[in-house]
Parts: C-alpha cells; sequence; structure tokens
C-alpha cells in the first residue's frame, strides 16, 4: 500500500497536507514542482468556502499563485482551472475567473499558452440566462523553454482512412497514426450522480481532464502539485502515470478520501472513466427516454399530449391543451 506522507518529502510518491497550502507551499523549495494543476473555490458559497468581496478573493488567490509560481520549475506549467464568480446570487452578474484572474499570472511573468475551453452537458439549469456549460482552463509556463508532449494525449481521428487526393502524397494517409491534436476545447463528461468517479464533494475533477494535462506537461517521476486537493484526484492522476503527487486539503472528509483515492491508484484499483470514451449517447437509454411524449407516432387515447395523426401526418392536440394554445394566440 502507497504511504501517503503529510509533509512533503522529496523522496515521496504522495503528499497530502490536511491543512492549508500556503504550509505545505512554505516547505516546498522554489524550482522543484514541475506541474501545478487546480481548481481554487470560485467564491460562490460552496459548503467549503466563505464567500468574500471579489477583491478580498483576488488578493488571496494572488497569494497562493505567488507561491506556486515560486515552487514552479523554469520549464514547468501551471494549470489554473476556473468558471464564473456570480454576484448578488444566483440572477446577478458573473464574472469569469480565468479574465479576473489574469493580471495577477502576466505579473508574475508566466505566459499563457492556452486557454482550453472544458465543456460538459450536465449541471445547474438556468431561468434567466442561459445555462452554463463550460469552465476553462489556463495554462501557463514560466518560460519559453517549457516540456510539451503531445503524442501521450493524442485523440482518434474522425477520418482515419483519410487520404491526400492530390500531389506527391496522392493515395496516402493524410492522418497521424498515433491521432489528432485534441485542440483547446475538450468535451469531457464532469463528475455528476452517476459517474463512476463520484465522491463525497460536489464539485470534482475527472481523471480524464488531469491526466491529459499531467501525461503533456510532465515527465515521468516529476512532481505534480494541487494547492487545492479536494478528493485527490489531480494526486491520483499523478500517481496513475507515474509521477509524483502533492497537495492540501482543509476539510478532513475531503482529505481521508483522497488518501484512499491515491493509494487506490497507485494499486491500480481506482474507477475511472476511461480516456477517450465516447461522450454518452442519449439514444442508448432507449425510446422511452428519447422519444418526444408531444411527437408520439401512437399516442394513447388517453395521453394528455400531443400526438402525430398516423394518416394525415398532422399533429393531434387534446382539447386541454388546444384550449391553452388559443389562449396564447389571443395574446
Amino acid at each position: 500500500m502507497l504511504d501517503v506522507k503529510t509533509r512533503f518529502d522529496a523522496s515521496a510518491r504522495a503528499v497530502l497536507h490536511h491543512g492549508d497550502c500556503r504550509d505545505l507551499l512554505a516547505e516546498i523549495g522554489s524550482d522543484t514542482i514541475q506541474l501545478v494543476v487546480t481548481s481554487p473555490p470560485y467564491n460562490v458559497g460552496k459548503a467549503y468556502e466563505a464567500k468574500k468581496s471579489l477583491d478580498i478573493y483576488l488578493r488571496e488567490q494572488a497569494l497562493i499563485i505567488g507561491e506556486c509560481v515560486r515552487v514552479l520549475s523554469p520549464s514547468g506549467s501551471l494549470c489554473w482551472q476556473v468558471g464564473n464568480y456570480v454576484e448578488k446570487g444566483k440572477a446577478g452578474n458573473i464574472v469569469p475567473l480565468d479574465i479576473a484572474l489574469y493580471p495577477i499570472f502576466a505579473g508574475l511573468g508566466l505566459k499563457l499558452r492556452n486557454r482550453i475551453v472544458w465543456h460538459f452537458e450536465h449541471g445547474l439549469h438556468c431561468t434567466r440566462r442561459l445555462s452554463g456549460r463550460y469552465e476553462t482552463i489556463c495554462w501557463f509556463t514560466k518560460s519559453d523553454e517549457y516540456h510539451f508532449e503531445l503524442d501521450p494525449i493524442r485523440v482518434p481521428q474522425k477520418y482515419p482512412g483519410k487520404k491526400h487526393f492530390k500531389g506527391p502524397k496522392a493515395g496516402q494517409y493524410s492522418c497521424n497514426p498515433l491521432g489528432k491534436n485534441p485542440g483547446d476545447v475538450w468535451v469531457i463528461p464532469n463528475v455528476k450522480n452517476n459517474h463512476v468517479e463520484k465522491t463525497n464533494h460536489p464539485c470534482q475533477f475527472p481523471i480524464e481532464l488531469v491526466e491529459r494535462l499531467v501525461l503533456s506537461l510532465s515527465k515521468p517521476d516529476d512532481w505534480v502539485l494541487d494547492p487545492y486537493a479536494g478528493v485527490g484526484t489531480t494526486l491520483a492522476a499523478a500517481v496513475r502515470c507515474g509521477r509524483r503527487g502533492a497537495g492540501a486539503e482543509l476539510l478532513r472528509e475531503y482529505a481521508d478520501v483522497a488518501v484512499e483515492r491515491v493509494r487506490a491508484a497507485a494499486a491500480g484499483e481506482l474507477r475511472v472513466r476511461a480516456r477517450n470514451t465516447p461522450v454518452y449517447d442519449p439514444a442508448d437509454a432507449g425510446s422511452t427516454l428519447t422519444r418526444s411524449p408531444w411527437t408520439s407516432s401512437s399516442p394513447a387515447a388517453d395521453s394528455p399530449v400531443v400526438g402525430q395523426a398516423p394518416r394525415e401526418g398532422k399533429p393531434v392536440l387534446r382539447s386541454e391543451q388546444l384550449r391553452l394554445l388559443e389562449e396564447r394566440q389571443s395574446y
């Protein structure tokens, strides 16, 4: 069983500090960490955070970011994954946190290499604006001499049999046999209740998202740091990929889960959604869920829905729905 240290130890495989991340960062030497991957609290009042003014939040973030940059290797990368800060409750103005935080990173001399859009299908259903279905990962480097490998994170080709149709390569396959560049829009399901990786944390990273960063931006045995470790997804991803993982978590209930997940990852027993698994196809749920009850081709005689007349091919409206439709049209 993997021994997860509670204090930073350069010889360890995994370190999880139960407490303030500033205490852990103070133990780490400068230029030690190859990759920082984290998703800090968004200051939206979750159970694990106290909501504060945006100015105070940004000042506190600046302190943590400054320490992360200090410990980052000259060839290292920092990936900060955030969403939106919402002012005055759910109906208030939103502030994209990557935009608000950017001056802090730029002021510390970091260089933005990609602004990755992470798209997912499920989440809170908004009623006064469009429902949010993406967050962003800002990938920064400390210098122009940074580590990046594309091959470990290539994704399946859309048309693997495509060939050049003219020129000196006519007839040859035009695709890279290892796969294509995943681009800067990543479609990866978020971790909701029916997700195989779900734990007791309400805002949990999917392993695949972190592994793409770990595999492309670090090498075996490199240190990967998450100052806001939560239930240990970054550490588990690092261990699964043959790296070393370090992180801090304030809440004991999450830290305990993180330790177990890291140990399971080391033993090859952590349940994960495999990389490059196609996004779930709703059709797999069967016709009872995917067939619209308002356009059914064979409605039941007593069904209070819009049906489809079998001969004329026109919608059949039940009397109550017809009355409502007439009322709307009279406005």
